[in-house]
């Protein structure tokens, strides 16, 4: 039941905001199923792709998808999600951890002063 919850919530928090995965799915199964973070984090990985299609076919129905724009960012960040796998499985479970807060509070931070 706790996964289902929280992927309803990264659903909803990606649909609104265009985050769901990282930010909202993988500290709450972290948190709330024990997961260990890097399954948390392929887990994620996983679900983000049905989660993508799904707000994608949505707002393909509505007009407000640009193919090519969608192609200029997808293809370098799918280039990008190889080498940053093969860096996570390079860099201690620790390392994650800060860098992970770290880069949630700056960006935080820099939301709220921005």
């Amino acid at each position: 039941m706790r996964l289902v919850a929280i992927g309803l919530l990264a659903g909803i928090f990606s649909a609104l905001f265009g985050v769901g995965g990282g930010i909202i799915a993988v500290p709450l199964l972290v948190l709330f199923t024990r997961l260990p973070e890097r399954v948390a984090t392929t887990t994620s990985l996983g679900a983000i792709g049905i989660t993508a299609t799904a707000g994608v076919v949505v707002f393909a129905l509505r007009g407000e998808v640009d193919v090519g724009y969608a192609a200029l960012v997808g293809l370098p960040a799918a280039a990008g999600a190889l080498v940053g796998t093969s860096l996570q499985q390079r860099i201690k479970t620790s390392t994650l951890t800060y860098g992970f807060a770290g880069l949630l509070t700056a960006v935080g931070s820099w939301m709220l002063w921005s």
